[in-house]
Formats: C-alpha cells, sequence, structure tokens
C-alpha cells in the first residue's frame, strides 16, 4: 500500500514549477523524489569508487599488517608506528546559503529563499547519493549555521531541518562573509553558493578570487526573480528594502526601467566575466526554472573538471 501511494505521489509532482512544487508537501519527501527522478533519467550511475587516504601515525601492535609500517617514521625515532586510512569521498562539498533580506523577495513565483533552500537540499541529496561529503553553512550579515562536510546517512536530514527553520531577515555583505569563512575551510573543497549576490561587486570578486587562489573549487547559483530580469512594472510603485524595513521609495517605474535594467544587467554580466575568468562556473537561476536544469548544470561541472 505505502509503495503505490508513493508512486501515485510521484506521479503528480509538478516538477517543472518550482512554485507549485513547494506546495506540494514537506521539503525532504518532495526532494527525494525530485532528486531520485532525476537521476532515473540519467544514463550513468551517480554511485562512484572511494579511495583512501592517509590520516594519522599509531603506534605498531601485534597483529598489525607490516606493509602499514612508516618506515621513514622507524628511520627517525627507531619505533614501528602504523600508517592510519579513512575512506576519503570524491569530495568535500559546502552549501552556501544566502539568508539575506533581499532574498526574501518572491513576485509572481515563490521566493528566491524557498527556490534556494530547495535547490540546496536537492544538491544535498545528490551529492551525498554520489558518496561525497556534504556540509551547510547558511549566512546573512554572519554566519548562522556550520555543519562540516559529512557523509552520515543522518545529514540529509540535518540539511533539510535547518533549512526548514530558516527565515531570510538581516542585510548582508557577501565579501564579508565569504573573507570569514575562508580561515574556517580546513582543506580543499567544492563551494557551492546559493544567492542573489547583490552587493558591492568589486569587493565581491576580491572574495570569490581569494577562494580561487587556495584551489577550492566555486560553483556560484545566481537566484533572482522573474521580476528582477525584466522589470515589468507600469505604475506608480512603493518599493522597500527587505533588508531594512525603513527605506521606502515611491517611483515611476517606466521612468526607472531602463536605467535599473542597464545596471542589473551590467552588474549580471561583471559577475559572469568575473566568474568565467576565474574558472568558477557561474549558473543564473530564475526562480521560475525547474530544478532539474541546475542538477545537470551542477553534473556537467563535475565531469568537465573530472577531465581537466
Amino acid at each position: 500500500m505505502v509503495n503505490q501511494h508513493a508512486h501515485s505521489f510521484d506521479d503528480q509532482l509538478p516538477l517543472e514549477d518550482p512554485t507549485a512544487l513547494a506546495r506540494f508537501g514537506k521539503l525532504e519527501l518532495v526532494v527525494r523524489l525530485l532528486v531520485e527522478g532525476f537521476m532515473i533519467g540519467q544514463h550513468k550511475s551517480p554511485f562512484k569508487g572511494a579511495s583512501v587516504e592517509f590520516i594519522e601515525h599509531r603506534q605498531y601492535n601485534p597483529g598489525d599488517e607490516i606493509r602499514h609500517i612508516d618506515w621513514r617514521a622507524y628511520g627517525k625515532t627507531d619505533k614501528y608506528f602504523i600508517k592510519e586510512f579513512e575512506e576519503e569521498t570524491n569530495l568535500r562539498g559546502y552549501l552556501l546559503v544566502d539568508c539575506s533580506g533581499s532574498m526574501a523577495y518572491s513576485g509572481s513565483t515563490l521566493s528566491k529563499f524557498d527556490y534556494a533552500r530547495y535547490l540546496a537540499a536537492a544538491l544535498g541529496y545528490l551529492l551525498l547519493a554520489q558518496r561525497d561529503a556534504v556540509g551547510l553553512v547558511t549566512f546573512d550579515t554572519q554566519i548562522k549555521n556550520w555543519f562540516e562536510p559529512s557523509t552520515s546517512p543522518t545529514r540529509f536530514q540535518e540539511i533539510v531541518r535547518t533549512l526548514e527553520q530558516l527565515q531570510p531577515g538581516n542585510e548582508t555583505r557577501l565579501a564579508d562573509v565569504f573573507e570569514a569563512i575562508f580561515p574556517r575551510l580546513k582543506r580543499r573543497s567544492l563551494i557551492i553558493i546559493l544567492s542573489d549576490f547583490f552587493g558591492e561587486i568589486h569587493s565581491l570578486l576580491a572574495a570569490l578570487k581569494h577562494l580561487r587562489h587556495a584551489r577550492h573549487e566555486l560553483i556560484l547559483f545566481q537566484i533572482v526573480a522573474p521580476e528582477e530580469e525584466e522589470f515589468p512594472f507600469s505604475h506608480p510603485t512603493q518599493f522597500r528594502s527587505l533588508e531594512n524595513a525603513r527605506h521606502r521609495l515611491l517611483v515611476d517605474p517606466l521612468r526607472l526601467r531602463s536605467y535599473y535594467l542597464q545596471n542589473y544587467k551590467q552588474f549580471c554580466r561583471e559577475l559572469a566575466l568575473a566568474c568565467g575568468h576565474g574558472g568558477i562556473d557561474y549558473y543564473k537561476m530564475l526562480t521560475n526554472t525547474p530544478y532539474q536544469k541546475a542538477l545537470g548544470a551542477y553534473l556537467d561541472a563535475r565531469v568537465r573538471r573530472k577531465k581537466h
């Protein structure tokens, strides 16, 4: 009976419509069905083999395999030490989710934040399905949550529970947040950032460049609403800041439209060009774009990097 119900539920999922999908059920259940349905359509299995990585020494004990003795350490100390190993996943991935006030904008679709957290949960589930370690960092003006990458079976539930409890609110200074994150990254990692990236472009690009110089792999998903992309407003409208409720401005959208679109397109162009020059994968995702497009973009980026 349960399987039959699950199949009928899966058949009814509006997979191509993120706004309708967000109303369909709990985040965990919807994301599982979304990603599993996506992977069924892929020709390659998402599962990869694991390797091993040396982590530390311990003193030799009778019965330990001689092949694991570190003879260099023996030459220096005249004592036997065993190299201990652990399974190493294909990569360590961090999902960085912007919870600042500007992410609360919804327009005609679900909010940018809701889109970002569904996408983050889907990417987390996909990473774990590939036996990769995944962590989560959420932020506004500062870091709010930090989960180190793990392959634990409970990690997906931890990510979902955290994302479900969050609400966007404060302002953000992305460059400052990224500079605060940088020292806490202990090893080379894949960093997936979900944000609208609105802010001072030059300091943002400097912070991203800093991360790339440390040999971290970066994938940026710029989450924007269709209204931000098209600015379809025509009647006198009061615009208010989602990061500071006191900032309100009554304007004539028809007079503002060309100026807004010019600046918005220039910002997105500079971000995309800088990412291209810096070896950063960049994707702009409108909040009416099916999540499958982002999942496919992620897999394409991984395949492309493995070839280099």
